[in-house]
Order: structure tokens, then sequence, then C-alpha cells
């Protein structure tokens, strides 16, 4: 495998300030020799990360960043295992715990400045330090939710966690989509416990040491955590801590284990007094899908929350309308989180990128929403993306402007020399979308398997044969038994034309606003 016919070169990140391209033989942008595994649910993840916690010992390491906390957020069904417990206790053990969290907007407007808040007393509290970071552009968010958990004397156990799920209520979900009992307040769609479907890498490796590095970069910049007189003055109310104390040397990277590549994609936005280690930005995770997608051939598989956009969607446009082959499946929400007025801003940049690929691609796009057995609405929060089986990624950054230009992101892209983990991915997505088993062969109650599923022209008519079932079986009332699977044609409500006016400019400028710098956004380059 020629790695840079898919991955960006050092150059094509664009972003001499970083230590990432500094880190491999030969100035390699991406290391190999990794063990990749994809946790799939919040419950998975967050049982996985309590496991390690517990197993860190006096002068081991361990670092996050998140863009919510919620300290009270069971990690697992057993006595104080909730994730400020955790994190304390680790602390008091004497382990190094330090977490970098964005300190947000006010609790009034639905974001989540008191439970980061609340997080990071608890933290402190037991010897930790964690620390509210607002370096951010106006109206941005620190949006990278990754952790990295090292080992002294014990490489072999190190270990790093990338993706989606934030460490907060209603990500603590499995399979089954039933919803977690601690939930946050969404859209009345998806009832007392909103079902959430989401995603996050496991990495061991080489790769483990990149992503301290991002840590790193990040804790390690002496602007102020926060600019805003107001919350200046908050902290020295609150006696916060607003310095970052001196982290350990970083150890040797762990020894190769595994046959993945990893390269990490990052968005850090253009700012006036801009970060050290991004001065002007960096945009790999767009410019990264741009090259990868530009080589898919015959299937695009994504997962996204938001999928907004038509310039941001050009590039599978692109790549459906030049190549004939090319089929492109999208699982999104099918409904925003929010009701009310915010629910028109974040259907305009949707439709707009679905009249995009639909132009391209005509049939050859498919666009789904999920449902629990129940019948409830499943929110799609993944963000993972898989190229024909070669190429896959597993992010916090979603296939918007704001993901891949204003707010701060992280995503694993993976290759594998075996040939496994993006098609094991995809097929692990498959079968629980379709209700299948983890089967190649027929069993033995005569149920399909999944060696359909395998070509990706089968997966997509699997997926269209599956939505048909379930969307006709919902126009007859409900009448007879449920029909396999959990996904339904995702058909965007219309918005009139005076909505459309008020709508489309808070779209723009709030909801999904441009970081780059001026001469990108003319020249509709990243």
């Amino acid at each position: 495998m020629d790695y840079d016919d898919w991955f960006l070169t050092a150059q094509q990140r664009d972003n001499p300030d970083t230590v990432l391209d500094c880190r491999h033989e030969g100035g390699a942008a991406w290391s190999t020799g990794n063990e990749v595994r994809a946790l799939i649910h919040g419950a998975t993840y967050f049982a996985e990360l309590r496991r390690h916690i517990a197993g860190l010992e006096r002068g081991d390491l361990l670092l996050f960043t998140d863009w919510r906390g919620d300290p009270d957020q069971q990690l697992d069904d057993g006595p104080g295992h909730d994730i400020a417990t955790a994190l304390a206790d680790a602390a008091r053990r004497g382990v190094v715990v330090k977490a970098l969290v964005w300190r947000s907007h006010w609790d009034r407007l639905a974001f989540s400045a008191q439970e980061n808040r609340h997080l990071g007393e608890d933290i402190e509290a037991a010897g930790g330090e964690c620390l509210l970071d607002m370096r951010v552009r106006t109206g941005g968010s620190h949006h990278q939710k990754f952790a990295v958990l090292r080992h002294r004397g014990r490489p072999e156990l190190d270990v790093a966690f990338v993706g989606g799920i934030d460490l907060c209520h209603s990500r603590r979900d499995d399979e089954q989509h039933h919803g977690d009992a601690q939930r946050q307040p969404m859209a009345a769609v998806y009832g007392e416990r909103p079902p959430w479907h989401d995603a996050q890498a496991q990495i061991r490796g080489p790769a483990v040491g990149d992503v301290e590095a991002v840590f790193r970069e990040r804790w390690n910049d002496p602007a102020p955590l926060a600019r805003n007189p107001l919350y200046r003055i908050g902290e020295l109310v609150r006696g916060e801590d607003t310095h970052t104390d001196p982290l350990p040397a970083q150890l040797p990277d762990p020894a190769p284990r595994g046959s993945c590549a990893v390269q990490l994609l990052r968005t850090y936005p253009y700012r006036k007094r801009g970060y050290p280690f991004a001065s002007r930005g960096e945009r790999s995770v767009a410019r990264g899908y741009q090259k990868a997608i530009s080589r898919a051939r015959r299937l695009i598989y994504l997962e996204d929350q938001y999928f907004w956009g038509a310039e941001i969607v050009r590039s599978f446009a692109d790549a459906l309308a030049a190549h004939d082959e090319l089929h492109l499946i999208v699982v999104i929400p099918h409904y925003p989180d929010q009701e009310g007025w915010t629910m028109p801003p974040n259907l305009i940049g949707r439709q707009d990128a679905l009249r995009e690929i639909r132009a391209a691609g005509g049939d050859r796009v498919a666009v789904y929403g999920l449902e629990n057995h129940a019948g409830v609405p499943v929110y799609v929060h993944a963000k993972v993306c898989i190229l024909d089986d070669v190429w896959a990624s597993i992010g916090s950054d979603n296939v918007n402007r704001r993901s891949w230009t204003h707010d701060s992101e992280l995503t694993c892209a993976v290759i594998d020399d075996a040939g496994q983990f993006p098609r094991e991915l995809r097929l692990a997505l498959a079968r629980e979308h379709l209700d299948r088993p983890a089967d190649p062969d027929r069993t033995g109650d005569g149920q399909p398997g999944d060696a359909d599923l395998l070509d990706p022209a089968g997966l997509f008519a699997a997926f269209a044969e599956s939505a048909a079932r379930l969307q006709q079986w919902h126009r007859d009332g409900c009448a007879g038994p449920r029909p396999p699977g959990r996904l339904r044609p995702y058909d965007p409500p219309g918005l009139g034309s005076r909505t459309r006016l008020w709508a489309r400019p808070l779209y723009r400028a709030i909801y999904d606003p441009d970081g780059r710098p001026r001469r990108l956004r003319r020249e509709h380059r990243f």
C-alpha cells in the first residue's frame, strides 16, 4: 500500500508549526504498526475506558479533552463508576491526570458550562488538573474528544481513544438503542430516553504517541485560557486554576503491534492571535477527506450528525460525477436534536448538501435515518467514513463547514495492510442497521447472514430493500410483524420561502460558520 496515495503528506497538511509530521522516520505524516479497534456505542466505550482507568498506577499518565463532561455520568452499572469518581480515584492513586474541556457558553443557551466546571472541580480536588479552555474563535468550540493513557514501565498497556463520544449524559447507549437513563434535553420526538448512535476508535501502537502530541500542543499553548474579561473575573471569583502545570516528559512511542497505518487529521481555525502549533490554522480534516474521497471508486459509506453545505459535500459530488460505478450511502438523524426556531437553520444546510449530491449521483445516492425496534428515531451522532474498504475514519468532525474550518476537531484515518479494519467496521455497522447476524453463512433458522454485504453493491441493495420494507410497513399502519432492520429513507421536510429568508443567514453566521482566512474563502479552498 502506498499510503501517500490516500493519506496527506506533511506538505499537504500545510501546517509547518505542528510537531505531528516531525515525529516519524522520513517525515511521514502517519504512523504504521498500529492496532485499531472500533468501539461502536457509548456503552462499549465507557466500559472499556473505565477498565483502563482502573488499571492505571502511580506515575502513569491520563490525558483527555472533551466538549462536554457530566461528572455523574455512569461508565457502567457498578457502584461509584461515574466519570468523576473514576478520574478522581486515579488522581488520588498518584496518576498524573490532566484535562482540557471546552469552557462553553452559558447553560441557559443549552450548552454545558456548569457541567464542565463541576467535572473540573472534582478532578482538581483529587490532585489532578482540569482546565476550562476557551482559546477558540468567536462562537467556536473545542470539539475534540480523545483520551490518552500511558503506563510508566509498561508501554504494552498504552492506549488512546479518539472519536465522537463525549463523557456526558445521553451517550451511554448500546446496540439495542433503548437510550441512556441519564439523558440530556432533546426534541420530544426522541422520547424520554433518546436513543443514541455513536463511535470511538481504540488505538494501540505508535499512534498513541501522536495522540499524546496533539494534547501536548494544546496544553503548552501559553495563551490565556480565556480573553473575555467577564470570564476572567469569574475565574478570579471562583478561584479557578487557569495555568497549566508542566507535563512529565513524553515517553517513547509504544512498539508496533498491528497492521494499521494511522493518520491524525485536525481542524484548528484561523485566528488573529493564532495557535503556536497552527498559526495559520489547520484544515487537514477537510484536506484529508477531499484527497481520500477522490480515490473512491465503488462505495462511500458515511455516518454523520449533520451533512451540511453544498461547498462541503462538493468533493463527494465530484467523485460521484467522475465515476459511474461509485455509490454513496449516508446515515444521518431523521430529526435535529432540538425543536423550535433552531430547526430551520439545521435543515437549510442539509437540503443544500442533498441537492448537490443527488444532482451528481442520482439513484447511486441513498440517505437514511435510523429508528429502534419501538419505532423511536435514533439520534445519529457518529462521525464515520469508509471508502472502498481501504480508508476509514472515526473522529469528532462532522461533514459541515464548522467542523472543517471553525472548531477544533480530531479524527483518526486508518488504512489496514491486512485489509480488515475498514471492511469489518462497515460490516459491523451494516449488521446492526439491518438486524443481521455476524455470520457470513446462513444460520440454522434460515435467516440470511452477511455474505451479500461483502460486496459494496450488495450492501447498497440490502440497505435499499430493508429500508423500503420498513417504510412500507409504517405506511400500512404497522400491521403484522415488524420487518427486520432499522433503516428508513430520509425525506427532508420542506421549508417555506419566508422561513428560508431568516434561517439561511442564521445558518451561515451561527450554525455553520467559516473559520478560513479570507483568501481561502474567496478561492473556495481549504
